[in-house]
């Protein structure tokens, strides 16, 4: 499986969401999504986040919130940990994307977007102080078929 992180990066009651368009057989084709991406060799989830976040948005990341690790299963993509992050503690401009087209989207409109189903699990975990989570998805094609949830350090 995957090392992956999927960053939220905030402004002011907002996102900065990746709507996907523009990257050949891609899996998140038409989503929106956070920003991130695959972990390299020895790169820990937090220098991996940065590093994406970074590349796709000329953002350079401070403090990161670590919500969870969410465990993605399917029957036609690779599996991932994914390691959730957000930050509200950023400097720079957004620059023009390789992978999609950047927009600030207030976070109550985030999860009506077209995206993976579960995401909307976690956004709303993240909408609120939660301890660390782990949450497994399981998806036939783009379709959620189940879910598990479970928190640590309560």
């Amino acid at each position: 499986m995957l090392n992956t992180t999927l960053i939220y990066i905030e402004r002011d009651g907002e996102y900065l969401m990746l709507h996907r368009t523009k990257k050949e057989n891609d899996l998140n084709h038409d989503k929106w999504i956070g920003v991130g991406g695959k972990c390299e060799e020895d790169e820990s989830p937090e220098e991996c986040a940065r590093r994406e976040a970074f590349e796709e948005t000329g953002l350079s990341l401070g403090d990161l919130r670590y919500h969870g690790i969410v465990t993605f299963v399917s029957d036609e993509y690779e599996g991932e940990y994914m390691h959730l992050f957000s930050c509200e503690d950023w400097e720079g401009s957004v620059k023009e994307c390789p992978e999609g087209d950047l927009v600030w989207v207030p976070k109550e409109e985030v999860p009506e977007l077209p995206g993976w189903e579960g995401d909307r699990i976690f956004l709303r975990l993240m909408a609120k102080p939660h301890p660390f989570f782990s949450l497994k998805l399981c998806y036939e094609g783009d379709v959620l078929v189940s879910s598990d949830l479970h928190f640590y350090g309560k």
